[in-house]
């Protein structure tokens, strides 16, 4: 069985998070709001780090960030961005605090337009990636390139994700709308 190039040059050994991030969600479509807010939030904070680090502090991140219930973050105080920037569990950014809360502000504000935050990014589906940059530059703080990139990958939106011959390629397509099947 052929995984992608990434997974097949970890080490059997280790218990590395990546491959069961690779194997139970990389690509895999989100229906769940305040999933698709903590991929965001994960995606952000990755910036200038490893992906592995990003795992590895996963759970405090949930922890940390109320689980990441948009209008519970949305509504963090000053006391809250203090808590978050002494705690040692995450990345204590202060753009990427600040940019969370705004964004989970923003998200809040497209629920209440749309329905859902899936629901706004469903509604400008498909697009290529360089519109959805444009798009959530626009809309959200802390959103270049690649962090854009690598949130719609990891949530099925843009292709490319796995290798055509992995096998979590074929599952992913599986499980996407018929709208959203590109390869």
């Amino acid at each position: 069985m052929t995984y992608c190039e990434f997974v097949n040059n970890l080490s059997k050994e280790d218990n590395n998070p990546n491959k069961d991030y690779h194997d139970n969600h990389y690509g895999f479509p989100i229906i769940d709001d305040n999933e698709l807010f903590e991929r965001l939030v994960l995606e952000i904070n990755q910036a200038g780090l490893s992906w592995l680090t990003i795992l590895k502090k996963q759970n405090n991140f949930r922890e940390a960030y109320s689980y990441f219930d948009i209008k519970t973050v949305a509504n963090y105080s000053d006391k809250d961005i203090e808590r978050l920037l002494n705690d040692t569990g995450i990345i204590r950014n202060k753009l990427k605090i600040n940019a969370a809360i705004h964004n989970a502000k923003v998200i809040v504000e497209l629920q209440n337009e749309f329905g859902s935050f899936k629901n706004w990014i469903d509604a400008y589906h498909p697009k290529t990636k360089e519109e959805w940059v444009k798009i959530f530059k626009k809309t959200f703080k802390f959103t270049g390139g690649e962090i854009v990139n690598e949130f719609l990958m990891s949530t099925g939106y843009l292709a490319g994700a796995h290798d055509l011959n992995c096998p979590i390629h074929s599952k992913v397509l599986a499980l996407k709308p018929a709208w959203n099947v590109k390869v």
